[in-house]
């Protein structure tokens, strides 16, 4: 089995959680692995391969086929695969939409998935211009404080915004425009789903301003948001309406994108 490429090893490395993560490569090349191939593989005995199994397989990484019982990949470990084929699924069919996005507006344009009560930003696309916002790509915000965020948790029933929310008396804030209260954001997310769009004036970051869509994907879920942002000196009233209506028209062409590729 070819060895992944790896950071230098731990200074620190902890043994029964390099051992089970080694199972869970294993998997990779082999569809069923039984004990007695783990036992071998790790260099353990029998009963310690067992109890690695078990805590993998309690976690939903791994399931036991009850006739053969092998191990084979379970549902967790199948949806976390899933879910990076996606993200870089969605990456390779948003980039044209940023690059034209950026194009027509001249301001720097991201994507963005909701990840909990924080968005990350999985691309972008930067203005050309010399004062500009810089890429987001790989970094992550407080969903409450950005447009993108705005623009996906106004996808969300109110009950599971709240949910996202639990026990915070104030929400995290990056700035001192940001919104700090559960009924302040769901006060604002009636107005998104009214508009249609999100708009961040210094919530993030002060200085710069954000305007964002939802792209549904085929099942008519949030998939992720476009957004573009710029200094707020640039995005007045008539430049956000033509942001806006830009935002719609690349969002509608990404989820065409989105429905034929499934």
């Amino acid at each position: 089995m070819q060895k992944p490429e790896s950071s230098p090893a731990p200074a620190y490395p902890i043994a029964s959680v390099d051992n089970a993560l080694r199972l869970l490569v294993l998997f990779r090349d082999r569809p069923r692995v039984r004990l007695s191939e783990a036992s071998e593989y790790l260099g353990v005995a029998h009963s310690t391969a067992h109890r690695l199994m078990a805590m993998l397989a309690f976690h939903g990484f791994v399931r036991q086929e009850p006739d053969s019982r092998a191990y084979v990949a379970g549902p967790v470990l199948t949806e976390i695969g899933l879910a990076a084929v996606r993200e870089l699924d969605i990456r390779l069919h948003a980039r044209p939409a940023l690059e034209q996005l950026a194009a027509a507006l001249g301001e720097t344009a991201h994507l963005a998935v909701l990840e909990g009560d924080t968005v990350r930003y999985l691309d972008a696309v930067e203005s050309p211009r010399a004062l500009r916002v810089a890429a987001r790509t790989g970094t992550t915000l407080a969903a409450n404080c950005t447009a993108s965020g705005k623009a996906l948790l106004a996808e969300l029933p109110d009950a599971e915004v709240t949910a996202l929310f639990p026990g915070q008396t104030a929400l995290t804030a990056l700035t001192g425009r940001s919104i700090t209260t559960r009924p302040r954001l769901l006060a604002e997310l009636r107005r998104v789903r009214e508009r249609g769009c999100a708009v961040n004036v210094e919530e993030s970051e002060d200085g710069v301003a954000s305007v964002a869509v939802a792209v549904h994907g085929p099942r008519l879920a949030p998939a992720a948001a476009l957004a573009v942002s710029g200094p707020v000196s640039r995005l007045t009233g008539e430049v956000i309406g033509r942001i806006e209506a830009e935002l719609r028209d690349r969002a509608a062409w990404l989820e065409t994108q989105l429905a034929r590729a499934t």
